[in-house]
């Protein structure tokens, strides 16, 4: 059984993934589609996202505090987001993820400073 840092860390990432399809894919996808064709086929991509986000924080919760697991959400949240912003979503690749990083690097500095 892998470690449960790390078990966290992959079931968050693919929950990421599912996260981000569920949020913003449907921009892409369904723009012609009525809203609640949108928002209904986004809630099932996001049941993906809870089967693997509950266990995965409920794993983490054994080895880290409330906040460090948010703040490591918060770190895939942005590592997941900005390639698909740029390689899906054809967005252009700005600075401001640099400094976005740069800010949380700040936060997961002082959330785990013993």
């Amino acid at each position: 059984m892998p470690h449960p840092l790390l078990l966290t860390t992959l079931l968050l990432i693919a929950s990421n993934v599912f996260m981000t399809f569920a949020w913003y894919g449907h921009l892409k996808n369904f723009t012609h589609s009525p809203w609640y064709v949108a928002a209904l086929v986004s809630w099932g991509i996001a049941l993906f996202e809870y089967l693997l986000q509950v266990p995965a924080n409920r794993i983490g919760y054994t080895e880290l505090s409330l906040g460090q697991l948010k703040i490591l959400q918060e770190v895939i949240t942005l590592s997941v987001f900005v390639p698909f912003a740029v390689l899906y979503m054809d967005q252009p690749l700005k600075l401001d993820y640099l400094y976005a990083a740069l800010c949380l690097m700040g936060a997961v500095f002082f959330i785990f400073r013993a």
